[in-house]
């Protein structure tokens, strides 16, 4: 994912549907760790043929990052479930097939457990998608749902009931690294391509580059980039030998500053190439535009630095 965001904008790496030739299965992964036998002998195909598509339904109009909070509920009746509530931000729904429910099942707001996640069919009675938000980045694959006496059966039970938010944890710590990945080669895309413009263009009979104003500011962030580059792969490794929980401060750490420094290198790039840099025919405001959404989702930066605090302090451990 570095790698294909260095090279910049294109169907390689499509930052308008993070689309990518480096797939991204989170929910792949949630399928064969929390799946039962019968739904991973079901679902597996259908991922790799593409009848079968998730979408993601954890964050609600009054609750984002207090996800334990969460007011949509489902109560057993018989053998089924009815599910009740609303969804926003509810991401790939453009194009799935069923659509990942989180919904308390037991307990009172607040705790993590009593959280149970459903595979939900989209065209199921009472499943409505209000709308698709429009954002800074135009338009999204993330909608407003509601859900209204929706009823599935035993099978919809995605994981274990009342621990639901083991499976989201499972999917942000994914996302989270793959973002940062992202956001690196966003990053120096943006650097590559400031420092290409200032060697280029001349002012006052000499390169733009020979300024230190011009120099010093891309040169921290080529530096910042530098590290981030070790850190996120070292931290890719150990996600591939440990659990996740283990690493969480790290996917953390690389997560937030990789988002932050996206932003910073395609503000910088624009700031550098001027006129041109700012406008559509260079590509850093659409690299501003979508990275800068990446400091709000999958848990905001504020979220990722309580994690890092989490475990710098030892609080709640």
């Amino acid at each position: 994912r570095e790698h294909l965001a260095a090279k910049g904008l294109g169907l390689h790496n499509d930052l308008q549907n993070e689309s990518s030739i480096v797939g991204n299965f989170p929910t792949v992964l949630m399928m064969r760790d929390f799946g039962t036998p019968d739904q991973i002998a079901e679902w597996m195909p259908g991922f790799l043929d593409g009848s079968r598509r998730l979408a993601f339904g954890l964050t609600e109009p009054n609750h984002g990052s207090d996800a334990t909070f969460l007011e949509t509920t489902a109560v057993a009746d018989g053998d089924s479930w009815v599910i009740n509530g609303t969804k926003r931000w509810n991401s790939g729904l453009h194009h799935a097939t069923h659509d990942i429910i989180f919904a308390r099942t037991s307990g009172e707001p607040g705790p993590a457990t009593g959280i149970t996640a459903f595979l939900v069919p989209v065209d199921s009675v009472g499943f409505t998608v209000e709308h698709f938000w429009w954002t800074f980045n135009m338009p999204t694959d993330h909608a407003e749902v509601t859900m209204r006496d929706v009823r599935v059966g035993p099978e919809a039970v995605f994981g274990e009931v009342d621990h639901g938010l083991d499976l989201a944890q499972h999917f942000v710590h994914e996302n989270r690294i793959r973002q940062a990945a992202s956001s690196l080669g966003a990053a120096q895309h943006c650097i590559d391509g400031a420092v290409a413009y200032a060697n280029e263009r001349v002012t006052w009979g000499k390169p733009l580059s020979r300024n230190q104003g011009i120099q010093f500011p891309l040169v921290e962030l080529h530096t910042e980039a530098a590290m981030l580059r070790q850190l996120i792969r070292q931290t890719a490794w150990m996600l591939d030998r440990e659990h996740h929980l283990e690493v969480t401060h790290l996917v953390a750490m690389c997560n937030y500053r990789a988002n932050r420094l996206a932003c910073d290198a395609a503000d910088r790039a624009m700031q550098t190439c001027g006129g041109m840099g700012y406008s559509r025919h260079m590509p850093f405001e659409h690299i501003y535009r979508h990275h800068r959404r990446y400091r709000i989702t999958e848990g905001s930066e504020e979220i990722q630095m309580r994690k890092v605090a989490q475990q710098l302090f030892n609080i709640g451990r």
